[in-house]
């Protein structure tokens, strides 16, 4: 049998491993080389799977493509809110957790590269690095978590069983007390359609409420989202 060539060694991977780091050889050789990007796309959608990329996470993953998603899940699967089986007080967490973590990163994330811009002058306008996600990704204490949320959230039974199933699922990693973003979180969630709809409506103030105040979109962000 021929060895696999770099495509090929990139699509089993990611169906073996469901996400790759940027920093991965084969990944950051793939991001900049538009031929074997195309090659590694054409080959995940021979089998119904789509690329999935996000400048502001630290990792790529693969996701079905919407045509695929029906002969795979069905009618019934397609008419859940997920199709990972993941409990209704389980997805309120995920959005909780999305919030308090992606939000404020992104915000970071955009204000350190703006910073990073104005430093370089006009001859690098179009070069605007973006921040590592594990360098500006807000740590949740897990106590603190419990005693905001706890009471909406199924008490701490729930809570516990919830947490240990989004990071399964790969929403989250746990850091001692510490819960922190997965390599998943700011992949398979609509920043552009969930921003907003949490930003202005009623999460937003109960965050607020309970001591988590959220990042406003700034005018820049919102012309992107309404682009």
């Amino acid at each position: 049998m021929s060895p696999l060539d770099d495509s090929q060694q990139l699509a089993a991977q990611l169906l073996a491993r469901r996400w790759l780091p940027r920093s991965h050889p084969l990944v950051k050789r793939a991001l900049i080389d538009t031929e074997l990007w195309n090659q590694l796309a054409a080959r995940l959608a021979g089998v119904g799977l789509q690329l999935v990329d996000n400048v502001h996470a630290d990792h790529i993953a693969v996701a079905l493509m919407r045509p695929a998603e029906s002969a795979v899940f069905g009618e019934t699967g397609l008419a859940a809110n997920n199709n990972l089986d993941i409990p209704r007080d389980g997805v309120a967490l995920l959005v909780v957790l999305w919030s308090l973590i992606v939000l404020p990163k992104r915000q970071r994330q955009v204000a350190r590269s703006d910073a990073i811009h104005a430093g370089q002058g006009e001859m690098f306008a179009t070069d605007k690095p973006m921040p590592l996600a594990a360098a500006v990704s807000p740590l949740l204490s897990y106590r603190s978590l419990l005693a905001d949320f706890g009471d909406q959230l199924g008490k701490k039974l729930r809570l516990d069983t919830n947490l240990k199933l989004l990071e399964r699922h790969g929403f989250i990693t746990r850091r001692g007390e510490d819960i922190a973003e997965g390599p998943l979180l700011d992949l398979l969630i609509d920043y552009d359609l969930i921003a907003p709809r949490i930003l202005d409506g009623a999460l937003g103030d109960v965050l607020a409420r309970a001591g988590h105040p959220l990042p406003r979109l700034d005018e820049a962000e919102q012309q992107d989202i309404d682009d």
